[in-house]
């Protein structure tokens, strides 16, 4: 494994200490783990779905949760009190917890249960602070410049 060395980046920049972290979660992380499937897709410009294979789960077996730009997926099977003798046992339902990290502004919009597929919605909303805006230049000695919004300019 190759060890980067992020110095010249720090010597230029300025607050992006995430790209780092997300470098090294990227080169040590659990990119070995394979259970469950799942699929990332990408439904709209700034739209996203995680689908995720939870086949033997119920809904109230599995939680879903945002924690500092990190989305959370994990399932707990209740134990079974039954007296069944499996012959083979193909479909796994041990205990598992996956982690997905978002970008800035990407927020969980929603969660579904649906045959055997967990879907989770993603949105990026950024804030009305970060879009672009046209400052308007005034005429003389007045300094009370004012922003307009992007969506009424005329492109």
């Amino acid at each position: 494994m190759r060890n980067f060395d992020l110095a010249p980046l720090y010597r230029a920049t300025v607050g992006f200490d995430r790209i780092a972290d997300l470098m090294d979660r990227a080169m040590v992380g659990d990119t070995a783990t394979t259970y469950p499937p799942y699929n990332i897709e990408k439904t709209a410009d700034h739209a996203y779905r995680i689908s995720i294979a939870v086949a033997g789960f119920a809904p109230d077996e599995l939680s879903v949760e945002v924690k500092e730009n990190t989305l959370h997926v994990a399932a707990r099977k209740a134990p079974e009190a039954t007296d069944r003798t499996y012959l083979h046992r193909g479909i796994a339902t041990r205990a598992f917890e996956r982690r997905f990290a978002l970008a800035d502004h990407v927020k969980v919009s929603g969660a579904a249960h649906e045959n055997g597929m967990l879907h989770i919605d993603l949105v990026r909303e950024t804030p009305e602070a970060l879009k672009p805006r046209r400052i308007e230049i005034v005429r003389g000695n007045s300094v009370e410049a004012q922003a307009i919004p992007a969506e009424t300019i005329d492109a």
